[in-house]
């Protein structure tokens, strides 16, 4: 900093008075008792660090996805292991929610041109789809109760033991991460990549949003069963950018334009005039100051949009004071001890935490930073800052006695207010950065007197937190999302949801996607001769006793020509059904672009035949050179 100052030709008071601030920031953090990993990082500049922490970081989640990574052990394709531990906590299970925010961060890269992450949002599209209708005790998918299900086995099977259900934020964060994806494919001349496969798991879950936001479920800490800030955000934005991709490709969401206005009045409803309550419509017996208000403004982000109150922007007046209010609730740490008002500090969830004692989170630290990055990017894009009565708190903790008004971009003003919330926002990442091991890795938490790392180790969203908040650090900016007048709130506001559509997706097999400078990727297969034959899968969950079996027919001869004689029949394989995933399973050899319809039913031990219920299904087998595919159906 030294060094920038020589050469910086016009240093004005106010520079002068936040480089002071650094230095009592970095002072007052060198009087916490040392520990071998704060010595380690006294010589390393937080720059330097984030190089060889991104890689590691992204190599960090990497490892925790399915089938190869080095520690997800077991999970499918696709499928993300929420962290390696499997006790003293459990996480060894794929969450929604951790799923489709790592999937974003690695959407968002392969937008930025790391080409080489391709394959793994493919398979985290085929995944979703599996799980999407596995029965689960949520429900299903017949009428979308299944998708809020939280978390999953890391095979794909229901997890049925006890837990916070449901969470209505999963399926509209898995929709804003497949609605990035549906629209890097079309910008790439694969529209029918978007149409075909990505946008069938997108209405579902667009569905579930239309029909359940307005519902009470359990918060992203899995604790509270009640409105929450986090969810009715994700919502109101997975409507707006679901709409937006239906008329790209020709379709309709008139359930999302219906709902999107209301669920952004709802949110309006979360502010209390200095911050925002995170959790409301319950007694939790809790401020409501929570790390869900700052992640809440990072997953709003747009890098085109203004400082928007209403959407709780990064720049926002209400998102500032709000950052203010949570990180100061969280200076009783004894490791934030003598560090001052203006400088970066460990953050928690929310200060009455007591899960594993009540710790600071890695990835909240790097939410506290990235909010600031993100306002940063915005008031240089608007080319200017304004400090109201509302933000003012926040701002005179870096620079104190500025008064309220504009500040234009040719201002000295502009140029202190920018210089020191850089530094504001570094010294989170900074304040990281000391606990973080010599590997590397990074747990869920570290230790609010020692700093020591603790909890599940190797955590996915401790990685994927530290990724997103580096690459705004660096300009790295996500697709705008909002669109014009989409931030307009309604006259009145009112309860209200509508119902969309539902339908099981058909999974196919993969093919290899091979990039090109030019074109991102193409469609390519491992062969130039195409099968004659594919092997069709028919997966069939449905829940039977003892001595019933479930079987198969169709309009077609190979599908016994809809016969149910015992010469006809085609009995599904049981070999993998458990009490969780009750899986029958047949494979079928069908020439490609075959059309057809068929039905399941299930003779019991008295040799009854039941059948489910109307109408037929169909499908045709597809023509691409595949070799296999896979039909996913639920008992109805």
């Amino acid at each position: 900093m030294y060094l920038f100052l020589l050469h910086n030709a016009t240093v004005t008071a106010l520079d002068m008075l936040n480089i002071s601030k650094l230095f009592v920031l970095v002072t007052s953090l060198a009087s916490v008792a040392p520990t071998p990993i704060q010595e380690r990082q006294a010589s390393s500049s937080l720059d330097t660090w984030l190089i060889s922490e991104s890689t590691i970081a992204l190599q960090g989640v990497l490892n925790n996805i399915g089938p190869g990574g080095s520690k997800a052990q077991g999970a499918a394709a696709g499928i993300v292991v929420a962290s390696p531990s499997k006790n003293d906590p459990n996480y060894y299970y794929t969450w929604t929610r951790d799923a489709a925010l790592t999937y974003k961060m690695l959407v968002d890269e392969v937008i930025a041109g790391n080409a080489s992450l391709e394959q793994h949002i493919r398979e985290y599209v085929q995944a979703q789809a599996v799980l999407q209708g596995v029965v689960n005790p949520s429900g299903n998918l017949d009428d979308g109760a299944g998708l809020g299900e939280p978390k999953f086995n890391v095979d794909g099977t229901a997890f049925t033991g006890s837990w916070g259900r449901p969470q209505r934020d999963g399926p509209a964060l898995r929709a804003t991460t497949l609605i990035s994806y549906a629209n890097y494919l079309i910008s790439s001349g694969q529209t029918s990549l978007a149409t075909d496969l990505v946008w069938p798991v997108i209405r579902n879950d667009l569905s579930y949003t239309a029909q359940y936001w307005n519902q009470t479920g359990f918060d992203l800490w899995e604790e509270i069963n009640g409105s929450s800030f986090f969810t009715i955000a994700g919502s109101y934005r997975a409507l707006v950018e679901g709409s937006a991709l239906a008329t790209r490709i020709g379709q309709t969401c008139p359930y999302c334009d219906s709902q999107a206005p209301q669920s952004l009045c709802f949110m309006q409803s979360f502010w209390t005039n200095q911050y925002v309550d995170s959790n409301i419509n319950v007694n939790d017996g809790r401020t409501g100051k929570d790390a869900n208000s700052l992640l809440t403004s990072i997953h709003m982000f747009d890098p085109a949009a203004t400082c928007d109150d209403s959407t709780f922007q990064p720049c926002s007046s209400r998102a500032l004071a709000n950052h203010k209010q949570v990180t100061d609730s969280f200076r009783g740490y004894a490791i934030n001890a003598g560090i001052l008002a203006g400088q970066g500090v460990a953050v928690g969830r929310y200060a009455e935490d007591v899960y594993m004692n009540g710790n600071p989170w890695y990835l909240a630290n790097f939410a506290a930073a990235e909010q600031l990055y993100g306002a940063l990017l915005q008031w240089n894009k608007v080319g200017s800052v304004t400090v109201d009565s509302v933000n003012q708190a926040f701002f005179q903790d870096l620079i104190a006695g500025i008064s309220t008004g504009t500040y234009d971009a040719s201002s000295s003003t502009f140029e202190s207010i920018v210089t020191a919330v850089r530094i504001y926002a570094d010294s989170y990442m900074s304040f990281a950065q000391r606990f973080t091991p010599p590997d590397g890795s990074l747990a869920e938490q570290f230790d609010k007197t020692t700093g020591v790392p603790v909890s599940a180790a190797d955590l996915t969203w401790s990685y994927a937190a530290l990724l997103t908040a580096n690459a705004r650090r660096n300009g790295q900016v996500p697709g705008s999302w909002l669109v014009p007048g989409g931030n307009t709130l309604p006259s009145q506001c009112r309860p209200s949801s509508a119902t969309g559509t539902y339908s099981s997706v058909i999974v196919t097999a993969s093919p290899t996607y091979t990039p090109t400078p030019t074109s991102g990727f193409v469609t390519s297969t491992t062969s130039t001769t195409c099968p004659t034959a594919v092997a069709l899968t028919f997966n069939e969950r449905a829940t039977t006793y003892y001595g019933e079996t479930v079987f198969l027919t169709g309009s077609i001869s190979q599908l016994g020509s809809w016969s149910t004689d015992e010469q006809s029949r085609i009995p599904l394989s049981a070999d993998r059904y458990t009490s969780s995933d009750p899986l029958w399973q047949v494979t079928v050899n069908l020439q490609p672009t075959t059309t057809f319809e068929y039905k399941y039913y299930r003779i019991g031990s008295d040799g009854q035949i039941s059948w489910e219920s109307d109408p037929n299904r169909s499908f045709t087998v597809p023509s691409d050179c595949q070799a296999s595919a896979t039909v996913s159906d639920t008992w109805r």
